[in-house]
């Protein structure tokens, strides 16, 4: 579970109240202050098991049922810690009519009983991650969670046998008493009978031909994800790819911990240092992942502020867990202009850094590959490259323990290059364009802080086909965070914890050509209030109140959920499949 780490009286009166529970840190899906709480009294749990959920839009499958469901790996995560990945092994599925699937779907259940902490968690196939994820925390009388995700776009590796690797390190002793029960499914479904769409501009929009995993490489004790240590850790894995691929894109993974799980919320170096402070979290509240292939920066990540089941007021995410939290996104870096440098079958790298980083960034990429049969070996160029550095500027305000900090960044990344294919010439342009902002509040001696940001990120592909059309790709995110913890009737171990949290997922995207496209808008926003009565590691009472509105609109299908939960229990639940211009008032 999660502490309001980054209130700064809250860390200096608890350092040695929970040293010992902080010895087991770098377990923790937010380890640093991260306490493990017992919740009594108006908080007994029920007879039954609780299910958690983060709310999505259901995966879209075919009407027919799966050909193929295959139970891939069965494993009860108990002590983990240091340990390597567990394994299974995968084989293609032979129940189906052909290896055309026109959807998979990944499945993870799991059930845990006792008392644990949340803790972080990857799936990989073939060392290319398909999944990054969060625990739920177990009750005494257990719990259950499931999380489905349309796993299409690795195709080309489930027609291979492979390695399906997971790590969750967990401990179990006397404290920590709750094992994870996990189910690894893969569902396939087969091709409808509908003819595929011919042209270039459908073979851009399908699955890879190829997958290259940039993540480390076994034996391991930990994932397969680089750990990011600081701002000067630069994380880097060489590879090569084959002579005739025509276009790569670039899927990151980022999550944060530690010192930097709740990085938004960091104070700047010199507000610490004037008020000698000690085991405070700082380096500001901006944090940029930069991407570079040898030495060159070729995009950048502005990741949205996920909070995980245990984070900020544990009572706040059960049962509706924080957005992103069961699913974190991964990003998307179009490097098709620079394939001009690495078709030369020779190793290049990428590196991975974390601007302004504390401890720890867990970063891995998986590289998509597009080849073209009818070539031995295309021909590419890069035309133009613009990347200056991000901007970034801190106006500061303080005096003691209070104040007010302005923090703002922008940055671009552009590119533009030229391949030629079997299918004729094809120029390629990106660009990736990012804007921050940051206010932050410190108040009553430091015991209250409230934090206001937004980040915005607008990335755009554009190809322009031999035959002159325009196929575009472009992505609009806006990721809103509204922030106040507030510290109050401080006697000895006792205090009461008042938080609300407003979290929002914005998105808008487009991609296609003139003769087909689609086009969808996601708003999903989460607005949590609560607080806790603790005393000493006892919540003597507390509350958590949680809504989340959910609106994804497309021209291929909506969906709309509004539901709303106290303390484990749902206070209403409507959802509907219904566009806006036809759901009720």
């Amino acid at each position: 579970m999660a502490a309001p780490s980054f209130l700064l009286l809250l860390l200096l009166l608890l350092t040695t109240t929970f040293l010992q529970l902080s010895s087991s840190s770098p377990l923790h899906a937010h380890p640093l202050k991260t306490r493990l709480f017992d919740f009594k009294q108006t908080m007994d749990p029920p007879d039954s098991p609780t299910t958690f959920f983060e709310v999505a839009r259901p995966v879209k499958v075919p009407r027919e049922p799966p050909c193929s469901s295959a139970l891939i790996l069965q494993h009860d995560f108990g002590y983990t810690y240091g340990q390597p990945p567990v394994e299974a092994q995968y084989a293609p599925p032979h129940d189906c009519p052909s290896a055309d699937w026109t959807t998979i779907v990944l499945e993870w259940s799991a059930t845990s009983k006792g008392r644990q902490f949340d803790r972080i968690f990857g799936v990989w196939l073939g060392g290319v991650e398909i999944l990054r994820s969060c625990t739920a925390e177990p009750r005494p009388n257990g719990i259950f969670w499931k999380v489905q995700k349309d796993i299409t776009r690795f195709s080309s590796l489930l027609k291979q046998n492979q390695t399906l690797s997971v790590h969750l390190a967990n401990i179990v002793d006397k404290t920590y008493t709750g094992v994870y029960h996990v189910n690894v499914t893969i569902h396939f479904y087969a091709e409808e009978g509908v003819g595929k769409r011919l042209g270039l501009g459908s073979v851009l929009d399908s699955p890879a031909d190829l997958i290259l995993p940039i993540s480390r490489s076994p034996p391991l004790n930990d994932g397969y994800w680089f750990l990011v240590q600081n701002s000067t850790d630069v994380q880097q894995k060489q590879f090569s790819i084959p002579r005739n691929v025509y276009r790569a894109v670039l899927e990151v993974f980022v999550s944060y911990h530690s010192n930097d799980e709740f990085w938004y919320t960091n104070p700047p170096d010199e507000y610490i240092q004037e008020n000698n402070l000690s085991n405070v979290p700082g380096n500001g509240a901006f944090r940029e992942v930069v991407v570079s292939l040898d030495q060159r920066v070729v995009g950048a990540v502005w990741p949205f502020t996920v909070i995980y089941t245990g984070g900020v007021n544990p009572l706040l995410w059960r049962p509706i867990t924080g957005i992103g939290s069961f699913d974190l996104p991964s990003y998307e870096i179009e490097i098709t202009p620079f394939l001009g440098e690495i078709l030369d079958k020779e190793n290049h790298t990428l590196e991975f850094s974390v601007t302004n980083a504390l401890n720890v960034w867990y970063i891995d990429a998986n590289l998509h590959l597009w080849i073209d049969g009818g070539l031995k070996k295309t021909k590419c160029k890069l035309l133009s490259y613009d990347a200056p550095p991000a901007r970034h500027s801190i106006l500061s305000n303080f005096k003691g323990l209070d104040g007010i900090f302005n923090t703002s960044a922008s940055r671009y990344i552009a590119a533009t290059g030229r391949v030629k294919t079997s299918y004729g010439k094809i120029n390629v342009h990106t660009i990736q364009r990012f804007g921050y902002r940051n206010w932050m509040k410190f108040s009553n001696t430091g015991s209250a802080q409230t934090v206001r940001q937004r980040i915005k990120t607008d990335s755009g592909v554009y190809f322009t086909l031999p035959s002159d059309d325009l196929y575009s790709i472009q992505l609009i995110r806006n990721y809103p965070l509204y922030l106040y913890t507030n510290l109050q009737n401080q006697i000895n171990e006792s205090y009461t914890d008042i938080t609300r949290v407003s979290l929002g997922f914005n998105e808008n995207s487009f991609r296609g050509e003139e003769s087909g496209f689609s086009s969808s808008s996601l708003r999903n926003t989460q607005d949590a209030t609560g607080y806790m009565a603790v005393q000493g590691n006892l919540v003597k009472s507390g509350l958590g109140r949680t809504k989340e509105v959910y609106r994804y609109e497309s021209n291929q299908g909506c969906y709309f959920r509004n539901v709303s939960s106290g303390n484990y229990t749902i206070l209403y639940d409507y959802s509907s499949p219904l566009c806006s211009s036809r759901l009720p008032l």
